[in-house]
């Protein structure tokens, strides 16, 4: 019990040691420091560990380093040194570690099997290479042996075995005939794994005798082929059906071990009449997604990238009409070792700290080893600073001595790994990269980036300043990154300066000075407008510009997004294109584009062209067909062909269109030949051999084309040597381990004789000296097999018939098949800019890894949780995609104060490779949203209940809420604006003291740390006082009295009389005396009407929420506008407090109600109301 209680005490000691580490430097890659900085040994390249060689060739065993001073190298062979000055067949190259071993002149490859280990080795410490075995590849014939022929009755099944010589590597093993043509190969008749051909069932058209069974040998381009199997079937009725019985594997179980990463492939074939079918499942468990493949018609399955979890009991089921087989195959995954944290690199400075961890997992698991400059760890000379930990090496306060390469091996019975990793002890004073006084040019209102690359150890602080004297720079206005750039995310004119950027640390400091300029954006103020031309009229298109007056822009003028066609009727102005002549050709969209060094602007514009009206008295038509044609001066390869034109029909024939057809290949199709002007009745013809010639010709004006001619005689051209080969040759793979030549095959006249065929030839680039042919007919495509993964090959396809060969062609590179990335990108950084962008950093793949066309990276995001809201939702991942080899990329639209996570997966054209591990990032706080809702309740005389929700999307934690609010009187003024603030727990408040038959408007939002949030607005009245109302009921009662009724008839008889005698007098051409009042003395606060819209003058229809302006204006036309005069009194409740003359009419002010923002005091400038207006005149 004590002893585990030390262990884990121990373990904790380690985990706080190693949080308090300082991180390691970060050595820029600039060529001028790396030359200057001692380093201890890298190596960058070496020979894979099982390497096997052609033994007709030089050995080259490849080990390359890097290092300050350059290292020297030596080699061991079997684990003891090689001398290989003893040697006269070995050399070193110079300046590297790379042996080259003559075996061209007199050397014999078996003589240097062995394994190999290269060190590398300087001052500073010494790196080792991996194990590198070194084997000649074989390729032995054939054993001779006697093949008796196979008879076989129809029906049964059959295996006729390859049985391939052993060689190095192993062969792969294709099934062909004596023509060299592929066997065909179906759900009855395939290939197994083993190389062995299997029927199911044999047909009688199984019958032949050249069953040949080819093994080629990739490493030495050979190809062995066994002797010719004869196979004769011999027919039975009737034929007797036989259920399923399993070919392959035999037995009812079998085991299979594979490797963590591999292919697992599995076999199931089955004999039986009817051909049977194979089904695969996994007992217990799902073939898993997307890493299943069913192959060789289901007989195989094929599973990629395997792992731990894949292992498990296969069963593959065979079935027919007459019942069912199966197998089981028992699968186990094991795993060579694979890394999960390799050893990095540490640059350190005198006294401080560092890590070297060498994590490996594998099955069974590694063990893992420590070497120091090549020699076990326990055996090497002392280091102080230096502690080994299990799978870590813990330096505390290291000194320059303390430099050394080490070495982690991390090995199980499947294999080992080897990694280098070297600690380097610098003491340096700040160096700055960047080159002085470096100018900056930026469009305004976009981002500029300045650098200041950077390298001391210490690791430097970096400061920015703007200008001489200048301080500090700090503020939201600017980024600073940690590799000392210094963003001004929206560089303004003013920012246009000279920028410093010091550096230092405990051995010195520098500093460097670079220009930033800030240009005006180019425009076009006058762009191009839509036009419509009549035919053959004169077009203009205006692309006026405006730019900083230190930028010089051109101009390109494009037709339907490309270039305007080579013709003088196209005229390009200093700001301006025209046309002239325009024909139906012109029709299109026109494009002007403007392109400073620093940015870029475009605008379009359409034209179209129509027909001009025609003359009435002239009937155009297109012109009668050619006549009378004549063939004459026949050669091998050209004859001339003559006609009569037809009658043109009022319109000049433009041009004469000549075309063929062969009646030896393609009878009853017409092709064009060439054309000729119209004026022009005779043409040269160029011909083609092996051609049965037939011409026509069409005649051609500007109304259309002509009945074709009557065809000519026939004329039959000799046959030749193809002059052409085919085109659009393309290798593309279509699996990772084939090749697709595909070609455009020639038509039938370009073969120019009989036998048309293909010669198809291959290598592999910069690998093979020699090339690999086959010849094929009729077809245009040929499919290399068993290529190694997307390497690249010469390509080149020759035409032949029976005469010889064409030209020799000219040769293309393709590839072989693409597959999945192998490795994921590594050091994945995020830089959070703001709550709502984030940026992304990864480092590129290794080329090779790819396994591909580079296409670009994807990332993975997606939201963990909100910080705010402790509550889980369904997890929406969102996907960016980063075309080409960017090693960075923005992610927009994130939610502030959120957990987020993301990976990163290179794409070629093959999928995705596997993802990064999570990264975990975190986004500030930002600003809320508006409450859930406000709700008033309980009114009083005096007071109001408010209760609201917290906002939906908090985006932080709520500091406070912010409640404000006035009164509104009868005009829909708004009085005094009150703002209270509210502890951000509280979620109802009662106002008190409020005034009684009062409207009141509330605005609420809710506080952040960063800011305030929307606002929500209601609006309450509290309850009218019980007295006032009563007096207010007194004073209409009046209306009810038989004296006040009285008055108010006369006064209603009078008025009418009045618009009587008004009325009259208008009629009669004079004013009354109302009109002339009004005439005499007219309103000035009256405003008249704006006459473009027939909106009124000071009118505005605020939105909800925009300050209110004070006051408004009614029309000024004495009219109540429809919209307006619908609001009905009640929508005002209470508290309007509407008056009414003695004879009814109503006095108050009226306006549409409209919601508007508080704005301070209560002031009006309101003029009279159209039913004052009314009422006053009546």
């Amino acid at each position: 019990m004590m002893k585990k209680k030390s262990v884990s005490a121990r373990k904790a000691s380690l985990v706080l040691f190693l949080c308090q580490m300082i991180s390691a430097l970060d050595v820029p890659l600039d060529s001028k420091l790396l030359e200057e900085l001692s380093q201890p040994p890298t190596i960058t390249q070496q020979s894979p560990k099982d390497y096997i060689v052609d033994p007709r060739e030089n050995i080259v065993i490849q080990c390359e380093a890097k290092g300050k001073p350059p290292p020297s190298f030596s080699w061991t062979r079997n684990g003891t040194h090689f001398d290989i000055d003893k040697d006269a067949q070995v050399t070193m190259k110079p300046n590297s570690g790379t042996l080259v071993i003559n075996i061209m002149n007199g050397g014999k490859a078996e003589a240097y099997e062995g394994v190999y280990q290269c060190t590398a080795r300087n001052e500073r410490g010494a790196a080792i290479s991996n194990n590198i075995v070194i084997r000649p590849s074989r390729s032995p014939l054939w054993t001779k042996e006697k093949l008796e022929p196979n008879h076989v009755r129809e029906g049964d099944s059959l295996v006729l075995h390859c049985r391939p010589p052993v060689g190095l590597p192993p062969p792969i093993i294709f099934w062909m005939d004596n023509a060299f043509q592929r066997l065909p190969q179906s759900e009855r008749v395939s290939q197994g794994l083993n190389g062995d051909l299997y029927f199911s069932n044999v047909q009688p058209e199984d019958t032949r005798e050249d069953y040949i069974c080819y093994a080629r040998f990739n490493h030495t381009q050979t190809i062995q082929q066994k002797q010719p199997i004869s196979v004769k079937v011999f027919s039975t009725k009737p034929v007797t059906e036989r259920q399923p019985v399993l070919l392959t594997p035999t037995g009812s179980t079998s085991t299979k071990v594979e490797l963590r990463g591999n292919v697992l492939l599995l076999e199931c074939i089955a004999a039986g009449l009817p051909t049977p079918v194979i089904r695969w499942i996994k007992e217990g468990g799902e073939l898993p997604a997307n890493r299943t493949f069913f192959e060789n018609f289901k007989k195989t399955l094929k599973i990629i990238d395997v792992s731990e979890a894949d292992s498990g009991n296969y069963k593959c089921i065979a079935r027919n009409r007459l019942g069912s087989a199966h197998h089981v195959i028992s699968v186990t995954v094991k795993a060579a070792p694979y890394w999960i944290t390799a050893p990095r690199n540490l640059v350190l400075s005198p006294g401080e700290d560092g890590t070297l961890i060498c994590r490996a997992n594998g099955n069974p698991k590694p063990n893992i080893s420590w070497l120091a400059n090549g020699v076990p760890i326990a055996i090497a000379p002392e280091d102080p600073s230096r502690k080994v930990d299990g799978d870590t090496i813990i330096f505390s306060h290291v000194q320059e001595r303390s430099s050394s390469v080490y070495q982690c091996n991390a090995s199980n019975e499947y294999g080992y790994l080897l990694a280098n990793a070297f600690v380097n002890v610098l003491a340096e004073p700040p160096r700055i990269l960047t080159p002085a006084n470096k100018l900056y040019q930026v469009i305004a209102d976009s981002p500029a980036l300045l650098d200041c690359a950077y390298f001391g150890s210490p690791k430097p602080e970096i400061e920015w300043f703007k200008g001489v004297k200048g301080s500090i720079l700090r503020g939201n206005e600017y980024v600073f990154h940690d590799n000392g750039t210094l963003e001004i995310p929206v560089a303004q004119k003013d920012s246009t300066g000279t920028y410093t950027c010091v550096a230092r640390n405990e051995l010195g400091k520098i500093q460097n000075e670079v220009h930033l300029e800030v240009k005006d954006p180019t425009m076009i103020i006058k762009q191009p407008e839509y036009k419509v031309i009549q035919r053959y009229g004169q077009v203009s298109f205006e692309c006026v510009i405006k730019h900083d007056s230190t930028l010089l822009p051109t101009i390109i003028w494009l037709k339907d997004n490309d270039e305007l066609p080579d013709d003088e009727r196209f005229l390009v102005g200093k700001d301006n294109l025209t046309i002239m002549n325009v024909t139906d050709k012109d029709d299109g969209t026109y494009t002007c584009i403007v392109n400073t060094t620093l940015d870029s602007v475009s605008a379009s514009a359409v034209l179209t062209v129509v027909a001009a009206p025609p003359t009435p008295a002239i009937i155009y038509a297109r012109p009668n067909p050619p006549f009378d044609l004549e063939l004459t001066g026949q050669l091998e390869r050209s004859v001339e062909l003559s006609w009569i034109p037809g009658d043109e029909n009022n319109s000049p024939i433009t041009n004469f269109v000549i075309e063929y057809e062969d009646g030896l290949h393609e009878p009853g199709v017409w092709h064009y030949q060439t054309e000729v002007p119209g004026t022009q009745t005779t043409v040269q013809l160029k011909l083609s051999p092996y051609v049965n010639y037939s011409f026509r010709v069409i005649a051609v004006n500007e109304i259309g084309r002509s009945q074709p001619s009557e065809p000519s005689e026939q004329y039959l051209t000799k046959s030749a040597n193809p002059d052409e080969n085919p085109s659009n040759v393309q290798g593309i793979g279509s699996e990772p381990d084939n090749l697709v030549i595909t070609w455009e095959s020639l038509k039938g006249f370009q073969s120019n004789g009989p036998g048309l065929q293909y010669k198809v030839s291959w290598r592999q680039k910069d690998v093979d000296d020699e090339w690999t042919s086959v010849i094929v007919a009729n077809v245009s495509k040929y499919i290399v097999s068993g290529t190694p993964t997307f390497v690249p090959y010469e390509i080149k396809v020759q035409a032949l018939n029976d005469l010889g060969y064409a030209p020799e062609p000219s040769e293309v590179i393709g590839h072989s098949g693409e597959d999945l990335p192998m490795v994921a990108p590594g050091n994945v950084q995020v830089h959070v800019i703001n709550s709502t962008l984030a940026k992304v950093h990864w480092d590129t793949v290794p080329l090779k890894t790819v396994r591909g066309h580079l296409q670009g990276y994807k990332v993975y995001y997606w939201k963990v949780q909100s910080l705010s809201i402790r509550s889980r939702r369904h997890v929406e991942k969102k996907i960016l995609t980063f075309r080409g080899n960017k090693t960075f990329g923005m992610l927009p639209g994130l939610e502030p104060y959120s957990s987020y996570k993301l990976n990163v997966r290179v794409v070629n054209g093959k999928g995705e490779g596997p993802a990064s591990p999570d990264k975990v990032f975190k986004t500030p706080e930002g600003v809320p949203s508006s409450p859930s809702f406000l709700r008033i309740t309980n009114p009083t005389l005096d007071s109001l209940t408010l209760e609201w929700g917290s906002p939906t999307h908090p985006n932080g934690v709520l500091t406070s809420y912010i409640l404000k609010f006035q009164p509104i009187n009868n005009t829909h003024e708004l009085g005094p604006l009150v703002e209270i603030r509210i502890p951000a727990n509280e979620s109802s408040l009662i106002l008190k003291n409020l005034n009684y038959s009062t409207r009141y408007k509330f605005y609420f939002n809710a506080q952040t740390s960063v800011g305030s949030g929307s606002q929500i607005t209601e609006e309450a009245i509290t309850i009218m006082d019980e007295g006032k109302m009563a007096m207010a009921s007194r004073q209409v009662d009046i209306a009810t009295q038989g004296w006040f009724i009285g008055l108010m008839c006369a006064v209603a008889l009078l008025i009418l009389i009045l618009l009587i005698v008004c009325f009259i007098r208008r009629n009669k051409g004079g004013k009354y005396p109302v009109k002339e009042k009004e005439d005499a003395h007219a309103d000035p606060e009256i405003q008249p009407m704006k006459e473009d819209d027939g909106t009124f003058g000071e009118y505005s229809d605020a939105e909800d929420h925009k300050p209110l302006k004070k006051g408004s204006r009614t029309p000024s036309d004495r009219t109540v506008k429809k919209e307006d005069s619908d609001d009905s009194l009640v929508d005002y409740g209470e508290g309007v407090n509407g008056q009414f003359n003695e004879d009814g009419s109503f006095i108050g002010q009226y306006s549409g109600k409209k919601e508007k923002e508080p704005a301070e005091g209560n002031e009006s400038s309101e003029a009279p109301s159209p039913v004052n207006a009314m009422n006053s005149f009546v």
